[in-house]
């Protein structure tokens, strides 16, 4: 998919698209010495996406508090759905890079998004740029009522949950290569002294959510009388 296609327009200054998806492993620098790739670029685009969904979630629900708010821009500009966004697009086809893709962790996808909105923004300002979240991100994406239903993190739910009823918690992580290439972690999740879900994943990170969400799906019940 071209540039033209994904954004909508004709870039004034194609420049500010190629820097979004050039990656550091190309070791390109300008006249001033200063590294081109995404990463300032995206940097700028999460800026541009919170700054967007705010004012949105703030028309949307005059009723809601900073809390609320907050937690409710959280779920749309996760790393989850980000990384999501990116791949609906495809933006990973565009990438010039000396590390081969499949080599790419899942966060590259949100990472190249972030940069496309940077890059926007740049090109051709604020209007454009908001209206491209409101095509993109909003309009597709932004239902209240979903979102609040929509779970972050299992784990940090979970957490908290464990700490409102004071049942001790427990994440026995371990590392578990197997007979994997990729180094793998399992993860073992007690609660009160009992295991309750055991998971495996490529970081500890990962293992724990995964675990955290089959744990939660254990005492969903019990969870969402109390959370």
């Amino acid at each position: 998919m071209s540039i033209f296609k994904i954004v909508g327009y004709k870039p004034k200054a194609i420049t500010f698209f190629k820097t979004a998806f050039t990656h550091r492993s190309m070791n390109i620098k300008n006249e001033e010495g200063h590294t081109i790739n995404y990463e300032r670029l995206e940097f700028l685009g999460d800026a541009m996406l919170s700054s967007v969904i705010a004012h949105h979630l703030y028309v949307e629900v005059p009723s809601g508090d900073e809390g609320y708010l907050t937690k409710m821009r959280s779920k749309v500009v996760s790393r989850e759905h980000l990384n999501e966004l990116g791949k609906e697009l495809n933006l990973i086809d565009l990438v010039e890079s000396k590390i081969p893709k499949g080599q790419f962790g899942d966060n590259i996808h949100g990472n190249l998004f972030e940069a496309l909105v940077g890059a926007i923004f740049l090109d051709k300002g604020y209007k454009q740029c908001e209206d491209f979240i409101y095509k993109r991100v909003i309009v597709p994406y932004v239902d209240i009522e979903k979102l609040e239903g929509k779970v972050i993190s299992y784990k940090s739910l979970l957490i908290e949950w464990c700490q409102k009823e004071k049942k001790t918690f427990n994440y026995n992580v371990y590392e578990d290569t197997g007979n994997d290439d990729i180094r793998h972690f399992s993860v073992k999740l007690s609660i009160n002294n009992k295991i309750v879900a055991k998971a495996r994943a490529t970081s500890k990170k990962k293992a724990e959510e995964k675990v955290s969400k089959r744990a939660y799906f254990v005492f969903q019940n019990q969870i969402s009388k109390n959370i």
